[in-house]
């Protein structure tokens, strides 16, 4: 099964580093945004929008990241809300890996039906693809750490990433993804 993977968007990135967020993915996160032909550039109208809940940010939430028995090659996203509001997971996390200069593609066919809101203590679920199954990734290389953060609204990163320890180590190929944020880990590992 062939999924649709979107880029993200290099305008954003290149906001981003004027607010020298940026630095944590590396000196030219739009050296990867080069979409294959089958991808297409991500629009914040493709989600039901949560009407003027703030973002999740790395400064109200605990985010977690663990491996997965299965699907395969997969790792699992949690975030969860450790504010004393609600806040709104807009789109998809912003991932990546060690030095990787640009951020993990989004997986275009895990578009939920609405934004996931989080309610204090609520958690937020993400799908990581590693590598391809069959092998046929290429670029592949071992990874230690992850980098995670959020959108906005408007679906531009925001924000100053937080850094997680890749729990045993990882092999990450370019067929790596990572979904849109989901309500529940089932949804988020369906890709």
């Amino acid at each position: 099964m062939q999924h649709a993977l979107r880029p993200r968007a290099t305008a954003a990135f290149l906001a981003l580093a004027a607010g020298g967020a940026l630095a944590a993915y590396g000196p030219s996160a739009a050296a990867h945004a080069a979409a294959p032909a089958h991808a297409t550039a991500r629009t914040a109208g493709t989600l039901s929008p949560a009407a003027g809940e703030p973002p999740c940010t790395t400064a109200h939430t605990r985010v977690t990241v663990a491996k997965v028995v299965r699907p395969v090659n997969h790792m699992l996203l949690t975030v969860t809300n450790t504010g004393s509001t609600r806040c709104a997971a807009y789109g998809a996390p912003v991932v990546g890996f060690d030095g990787d200069q640009s951020p993990l593609r989004v997986l275009d066919d895990s578009v939920p039906q609405a934004v996931v809101e989080l309610e204090p203590g609520d958690s937020a679920y993400a799908g990581i693809l590693l590598s391809s199954a069959d092998g046929s990734g290429t670029h592949g290389h071992h990874v230690t750490s992850l980098r995670a953060g959020f959108e906005n609204r408007d679906l531009e990163p925001i924000g100053t990433p937080t850094t997680l320890p890749v729990p045993g180590g990882a092999y990450e190929d370019d067929s790596a993804f990572v979904t849109y944020w989901q309500s529940t880990p089932a949804l988020a590992l369906l890709y």
